[in-house]
């Protein structure tokens, strides 16, 4: 038996044969499936042209999530999330409901483990990584038809290393690294491949920032990113009351890589991708005078709840720029629920941002705080190609929340460290 990644662990976990290679392609088992409002349509209709009978085995492991337009702008959304509704409701399925959070979130939260495969019909998927997880993103007839049979196929994915070293300084997190990440792999520098994050900043960070990590992989192209599970690991599944899913998994010494990267945490300052496209990347000193109009802090990159601690802290007795639009969506009821208990809520208020129920808001472009013509947002989210937030004449910039906060009191894009 030869040296395993993380990859080949997980899926040789879930084949019959118990052991695979890359460039397999192997049948899987499942242990969860998810859609959500933005594509459960198109699975559901996929699943009634199947005819695909009794769906009694996916009840208990089928999650459908009504997360991108929170609360429905539109009549045509609206029967849209009707549509989701209703047959989760009539097949006695799962139903996350519009204001319980963005699925990347609420998985990682409640239904994600340690040595999972995950399928979901987003490409986000592979944010259940951060937990040792393998997840990715498929089509809605694929899933479909792993939601009725509890497996799939998939080619075993060639895997990437990408070592983090050193420890992250004041004002830099987890958003700054894979933006720097981002910059060396481009965004087809992972295409198909399982992107494996380690070193000692991996170690030290935790799994709120390592979902970050692995949320973006996929803007490199990836299949999934995975991060070994550890005693991090385990302190997030006990805040949730999911110690009992926590084991060990890691890739074995000696797997074979297909090539690995070096980052350096030691000396690297606040980084910002520039329009239009997530490896457009500076560093923030390169990045200067950039007049900005309005800032989004959400999405299910951010906005979990160390995030909505440190723009509060950056907020507090500050206001936003006259004149600017500030938007904050918690990625989660259960974020939001802290921030309302801890003061954050508050803080923000006073800030003078809108804060809305927890979903995917600005991110997805078909809820409020979609720019006008010309606008330029800043925003914590994982995407800034042209007409992401709804609005292809408007342009994006992408940092961490803190550097969202920071700009967003300035005017411009500006250094978080200049807050803390």
């Amino acid at each position: 038996m030869t040296n395993k990644t993380l990859a080949e662990k997980i899926i040789g976990s879930h084949t019959a044969d118990g052991e695979v290679s890359a460039g397999q392609v192997v049948i899987v088992k499942v242990d969860y499936t998810f859609t959500h409002d933005a594509a459960g349509p198109l699975l559901i209709n996929q699943v009634q042209k199947l005819k695909a009978g009794s769906l009694d085995g996916a009840k208990d492991r089928t999650i459908f999530f009504i997360d991108h337009a929170v609360p429905s702008p539109t009549k045509e959304l609206s029967n849209d999330q009707a549509t989701v509704r209703n047959f989760s409701m009539n097949n006695g399925m799962i139903l996350s409901d519009a204001g319980n959070g963005i699925c990347h979130q609420v998985m990682a939260e409640d239904y994600s483990s340690p040595g999972d495969l995950i399928v979901g019909t987003d490409s986000h998927t592979c944010t259940s990584g951060g937990l040792g997880a393998f997840a990715t993103g498929m089509g809605a007839t694929d899933v479909a038809v792993a939601m009725k049979l509890r497996k799939t196929w998939l080619r075993v994915p060639e895997s990437l290393k990408v070592t983090i070293n050193g420890t992250l300084r004041r004002g830099v997190f987890a958003k700054d690294l894979i933006l720097k990440t981002l910059s060396l792999l481009g965004t087809d520098g992972a295409t198909y491949k399982s992107i494996e994050f380690e070193g000692s900043a991996i170690d030290n960070l935790d799994v709120y920032g390592r979902l970050t990590l692995t949320n973006m992989a996929v803007e490199a192209g990836a299949k999934t990113g995975i991060i070994a599970s550890d005693a991090r690991t385990l302190q997030y599944l006990k805040e949730f009351d999911r110690g009992d899913k926590w084991k060990e998994i890691r890739a074995d010494d000696g797997a074979i890589y297909e090539s690995e990267i070096s980052v350096s945490a030691d000396d690297l300052e606040p980084q910002i991708a520039l329009p239009s496209s997530p490896d457009n990347v500076k560093p923030i000193s390169e990045v200067k005078d950039v007049k900005v109009n309005e800032v989004f802090i959400g999405s299910c990159t951010n906005t979990r709840i160390e995030d909505m601690r440190t723009v509060a802290q950056i907020f507090k007795n500050q206001k936003k720029a006259r004149g600017l639009k500030l938007i904050v969506t918690p990625s989660s009821q259960k974020v939001y629920l802290k921030c309302i208990q801890e003061g954050i809520v508050e803080t923000l208020l006073n800030s003078g941002a809108v804060v809305t129920p927890a979903g995917c808001g600005v991110c997805f472009g078909a809820l409020g705080g979609i720019p006008a013509d010309g606008d330029v947002i800043f925003s914590s989210s994982n995407r800034n190609f042209p007409g992401r937030t709804g609005n292809p004449k408007a342009q994006t910039y992408l940092g961490s929340p803190a550097t969202a906060a920071a700009t967003a009191i300035v005017g411009s894009i500006s250094d978080p460290r200049e807050f803390m």
